[in-house]
């Protein structure tokens, strides 16, 4: 039954046009209403404008919606090979070109002769989230744009991670997986964010491995791509934070693609090493001495909270409260990804909830035994019922409205550095005031 969904923590499927936007030298071409466009550029909870917001609207209006917007679109799809210099162009519907029934795919195929490719995506938000919509842009690469390569490139290996621009750090995630994969002796390969971008993707194919990094958006784009080109693909559902998890993934994709032991363990033990000299410096004082109770709660994609509660479980021994997941996994996943927060180095539960309506989780909040009180990490949305409780809080989720995220990333082992780094600063508030450890 229908609901009034409150405070929201996802954008309708049409915002895969940010997914277009994160991949340098594509463009979007919008066909869909003048509102749905101003919504996916003036509301992004980024933390700031990370996208170019040039991109054609078809604006459809009534007009449209009686006689039908096809005409319209084609106009827009040339005006743009016209003015505007991309490297490939993506066609984006909306719900009203969709319940119009507009033939897009016959539009677009139209246009197989130009010197840049033209490719579609069916987005309508009745069809889901940008969650969805964000494999969605990955399977029309895959389906309309992608090549056979005519051979694999012994180690080059594709990484995938979260949600660009859905996740505010996703794009720097990804810069530091990169790097992780390299210390292993490998070439790694993606195609969000700078010096990325469509020549990347053309070697998608080439790739000897895939490596997807996340519970569950992406994975039917990783059984897509062994379907499509034969590429094996490995699955690491945490994101890695802190020195237990990263370890962790290095050991488990080292298995993986048969790196020798004596090549990974002293890449771990080094980083190991840096990781545990610096948090020695501080522990006592993070531990003992701060106001913050290390009881805590996130509400996020499971992405987010995933990663970051195995952190403080495994690494720094903070105790779990209910743990809320606001990205609506579809049913199919839910299970292994509860399993997922349950796996843990010190055996202790993790209790989670799938809900994505912000006043279900605050009231559920208010509910909790946190002892003293609570660490609350999540979105904006987070900041009233941490101050209710009295409790430390930590903006980090989408939407982001009171923190700068330009080159951060909690990935790594320097990402749980940081993330501690964000945890015990001034920045982090309770109770209307600054805290102070």
């Amino acid at each position: 039954m229908a609901a009034i969904l409150d405070q929201p923590r996802s954008k309708c499927a049409l915002a895969a046009i940010q997914t277009a936007q994160a991949i340098p030298g594509v463009l979007p071409i919008l066909h869909a209403g003048p509102g749905c466009a101003y919504k996916l550029v003036g509301n992004r909870g980024t933390s700031g404008r990370f996208a170019a917001n040039v991109f054609p609207c078809t604006n459809v209006g009534e007009s449209e919606i009686v006689f039908g917007g096809e005409e319209k679109l084609r106009e827009n799809i040339q005006s743009a090979l016209k003015v505007i210099d991309a490297d490939l162009y993506m066609v984006f519907t909306g719900c009203t070109t969709e319940i119009v029934g507009d033939d897009v795919q016959q539009i677009v195929e139209s246009y197989a002769d130009e010197v840049k490719p033209v490719l579609y995506v069916s987005a309508p938000g009745f069809k889901g989230s940008n969650y969805l919509g964000y494999e969605w842009v990955l399977e029309a690469l895959i389906r309309q744009y992608m090549q056979d390569a005519p051979a694999v490139r012994q180690g080059l290996v594709n990484i995938w991670g979260g949600v660009p621009f859905q996740d505010p750090s996703a794009v720097n995630d990804l810069r530091v997986l990169e790097s992780l994969i390299a210390k292993l002796g490998f070439q790694p390969n993606t195609i969000f964010g700078n010096g990325r971008g469509v020549n990347n993707v053309n070697i998608v194919p080439a790739a000897e491995y895939n490596v997807l990094v996340s519970p569950w958006a992406g994975l039917s784009t990783m059984k897509l791509l062994k379907e499509r080109f034969g590429t094996p693909f490995f699955h690491y559902p945490v994101r890695p934070v802190g020195a237990v998890e990263t370890s962790a993934f290095l050991r488990a994709f080292a298995r993986f693609a048969s790196v020798d032991a004596a090549l990974v363990e002293p890449v771990i033990a080094s980083e190991e090493d840096r990781f545990y000299y610096y948090l020695e410096q501080w522990a006592d004082s993070f531990l003992e001495e701060t106001v913050t109770s290390q009881h805590f709660s996130i509400a996020a994609d499971a992405y987010t909270a995933l990663g970051i509660a195995k952190f403080l479980v495994n690494n720094m021994g903070f105790i779990p409260e209910m743990q809320f997941i606001t990205d609506d996994p579809p049913e199919e996943y839910r299970e292994a990804i509860s399993k997922y927060f349950s796996d843990n180095v010190s055996g202790i539960p993790m209790p989670i909830l799938f809900e994505d309506d912000g006043y279900q989780i605050k009231e559920t909040m208010k509910r909790l035994d946190y002892v003293d009180k609570p660490l609350i990490i999540g979105s904006f949305y987070e900041k009233q019922v941490a101050a209710e409780l009295r409790g430390s809080y930590l903006e980090t989720a989408w939407p982001v409205v009171e923190r700068r995220i330009i080159v951060s990333s909690y990935v790594g082992y320097d990402g749980g550095l940081r993330l501690l780094e964000d945890l015990t600063s001034p920045a982090v508030k309770t109770e209307g005031r600054m805290v102070y450890f």
